[in-house]
C-alpha cells in the first residue's frame, strides 16, 4: 500500500486526470453553454494546480513516491506551477477563438491541453527513463491530435502528418538511447545509472553511443538544430490556439528532462555531451537567426526566433559542466531556468496578441496583418513592441536580464572557447534584433490595411494582456526574486 508521500507525489497528476475526464463528460452534454463549461472548469482546475504546486514548491522539500519512480522536488514543482499558469493563460487568450469565433472544437480542445500538461508534470518529476518516456508519449500524442484539430484545413493536417513523424523519429531515438544505457548499466532508475557510470567499470563506447540517441531526442524536443524541421511548418500550420500551447509550457517539459537526464543521471559522461550541446547551441542560433530574418509569416519568423532562443537555453546549460564550484554549476543551470520561464512568459503575451486579432476564417498571422497595429490600438501595438524588444533582448525588459545571466555563466567558467561562445551569441543576437525591429516599423509607421477599425476584447483577455506586457518590463527592472527563486529550486534539487 502506497503512504501517503507517496500520494503526495502525484497529487497534481490525478487532479488533471480526473478534471479531463470531468471535462469530457461535460463536453457530451447537450447544452450551448458546453463550451462555456468546460473553459470555467478548465481554468478553475489549473488556477488550483499552481496554488497546490506553488504550495509544494515554497516548502522546499522533496518527496519520492511509488519506489523512487516519482520526485516531488522544487524545481519540478516550481515548473508544474509555472505549466500551468501558462496553460491557463492560453486558455484565456483562446477563449474568444474558442468560444465567439467557433475556430476550433472546444471540448477537444480543453481535453486534449490537459492531457498535453499532464504529459508535462509527468516529464518533470520522472526519477526513471520509463517515466520520462510515458510523460513524453502523453504530450506529443496530444500533441499530435491538437495540431489536427481542423480536419478540414489542409495546412493544419499536413502541418500534423510531419509532426507525427518527425516526433516518433524523435521517440525513437530517445527510447533506443535509453535501452542502450540499460544494457549498459542494468537499471532504468536515473539516481542507478548515475552511479553505476561514477564507478567506471561500464565501458564508455557504450555509453556514449547510448549517449548520442539521447542528445538527439532532447534537441528535438527543445527545436535544436539540426532537428528543428519540424517547428516552421508546425507552428505556422497549427490554429494559433494550439501554436501557442505547443510554444509555450512544453519548453520548460524540455528544460526538465534535460536536467534528469543529462545533469541527474549523466552527469559522468557530461565532457561528452557538453561538446554535443556547444555545436546544437552554436546550430541553432546561426540558422534561426539567420533564417528568421527571411520570413514574412509572423508565426513563421517566431518559430525560426524559437530555434534561436533554445540556443541560449542550451549554453546555459552547457556552462554549468565546466563549473569550478557546485556554486558555479548551480549558477550555470538556473541561468538556463530563468531563460526558459521568461521566454514562456514572452511567448504568451506575443501569440495572445495575435490571438487577439484572429477573426473568422482569417487568422492574422502574416507581418503585413500588422500594419497600423499602433493606430488601431496603442496597447496591444506596445504589448507586441515590449515582447518582440524582450526577444531581442534590449534593456530593460526581462529578455535582457535572461541572456545577460546566460552569458555571465558561460563568461565565468573562465574558458576561452566559452568566452568565443558568449561572443558568438551576442553577435548572433544582435542579427535577430533585425526582424523583431521589423515588425515593430510595421506596426508603428505603416498605414492600416483595408477598413480596420478599433480593437475590442474581452475584459479577462485584456487584463491578462496587459499584466502579462507588464511583468516583462518589470522582470526586467527587478529580476532579483524570480532569479533567487530558480538557483534556489536548482541547488536544492543537486542537493538530493
Amino acid at each position: 500500500m502506497m503512504d501517503r508521500f507517496s500520494w503526495m507525489a502525484v497529487y497534481p497528476e490525478i487532479l488533471l486526470l480526473v478534471m479531463a475526464c470531468v471535462i469530457a463528460l461535460v463536453d457530451l452534454l447537450d447544452t450551448g453553454r458546453r463550451r462555456m463549461a468546460a473553459y470555467l472548469l478548465s481554468v478553475l482546475t489549473l488556477g488550483v494546480l499552481a496554488v497546490l504546486t506553488g504550495y509544494y514548491a515554497h516548502s522546499g522539500q522533496t518527496v519520492y513516491g511509488f519506489g523512487g519512480l516519482v520526485v516531488s522536488d522544487p524545481m519540478a514543482n516550481w515548473l508544474k506551477c509555472f505549466a500551468a499558469l501558462a496553460v491557463l493563460a492560453t486558455f484565456v487568450y483562446a477563449r474568444g477563438y474558442i468560444l465567439e469565433r467557433g475556430m476550433l472544437r472546444g471540448g477537444e480542445w480543453y481535453v486534449l491541453s490537459l492531457l498535453s500538461l499532464l504529459g508535462i508534470h509527468v516529464i518533470i518529476s520522472a526519477n526513471n527513463f520509463l517515466l520520462v518516456y510515458l510523460g513524453l508519449e502523453c504530450l506529443t500524442l496530444a500533441s499530435y491530435a491538437l495540431v489536427a484539430l481542423r480536419r478540414d484545413h489542409v495546412a493544419s493536417v499536413e502541418a500534423a502528418m510531419k509532426y507525427f513523424v518527425l516526433g516518433a523519429m524523435a521517440s525513437g531515438f530517445l527510447l533506443y538511447g535509453m535501452s542502450m544505457l540499460y544494457g549498459a548499466t542494468g537499471t532504468l532508475d536515473i539516481g542507478g545509472v548515475f552511479k553505476a557510470i561514477a564507478s567506471g567499470q561500464i565501458r564508455q563506447q557504450v555509453l556514449v553511443f547510448g549517449l548520442v540517441f539521447i542528445v538527439a531526442g532532447l534537441a528535438f524536443k527543445f527545436g535544436a538544430v539540426p532537428f528543428h524541421m519540424w517547428i516552421p511548418d508546425v507552428y505556422q500550420g497549427a490554429p494559433t490556439a494550439v501554436t501557442l500551447m505547443i510554444g509555450g509550457a512544453p519548453k520548460l517539459a524540455a528544460f526538465a528532462m534535460a536536467i534528469r537526464l543529462l545533469v541527474e543521471g549523466l552527469l559522468p559522461l557530461a565532457i561528452d555531451w557538453q561538446q554535443m550541446l556547444a555545436l546544437l547551441a552554436i546550430a541553432s542560433l546561426l540558422i534561426g537567426n539567420l533564417s528568421a530574418i527571411a520570413q514574412t509569416n509572423l508565426k513563421r519568423m517566431l518559430a525560426y526566433s524559437t530555434i534561436a532562443q533554445m540556443g541560449f537555453v542550451l549554453l546555459g546549460l552547457m556552462a554549468g559542466v565546466v563549473s569550478n564550484n557546485a556554486l558555479g554549476a548551480a549558477n550555470a543551470y538556473s541561468s538556463a531556468m530563468f531563460y526558459v520561464v521568461t521566454y514562456v512568459l514572452t511567448t504568451l503575451a506575443s501569440f495572445g496578441i495575435v490571438l487577439l486579432l484572429a477573426r473568422e476564417g482569417f487568422e492574422h498571422e502574416e507581418i503585413a496583418d500588422f500594419a497600423g497595429l499602433n493606430q488601431r490600438s496603442p496597447l496591444y501595438a506596445g504589448i507586441m513592441a515590449v515582447c518582440l524588444f524582450s526577444l531581442a533582448g534590449l534593456p530593460p525588459l526581462v529578455g535582457f536580464q535572461a541572456k545577460l545571466s546566460v552569458l555571465q555563466a558561460l563568461i565565468s567558467t573562465g574558458q576561452a572557447a566559452h568566452i568565443a561562445l558568449a561572443v558568438f551569441a551576442v553577435m548572433m543576437s544582435l542579427i535577430g534584433a533585425f526582424y523583431y525591429l521589423r515588425v515593430i516599423k510595421v506596426m508603428y509607421f505603416d498605414d492600416p490595411v483595408g477598413a480596420a477599425g478599433p480593437i475590442s476584447a474581452p475584459w479577462d483577455m485584456r487584463a491578462l494582456l496587459s499584466f502579462n506586457g507588464a511583468l516583462l518590463l518589470i522582470l526586467g527592472i527587478v529580476p532579483g526574486a524570480l532569479m533567487a527563486l530558480c538557483a534556489r529550486a536548482i541547488v536544492q534539487m543537486l542537493a538530493t
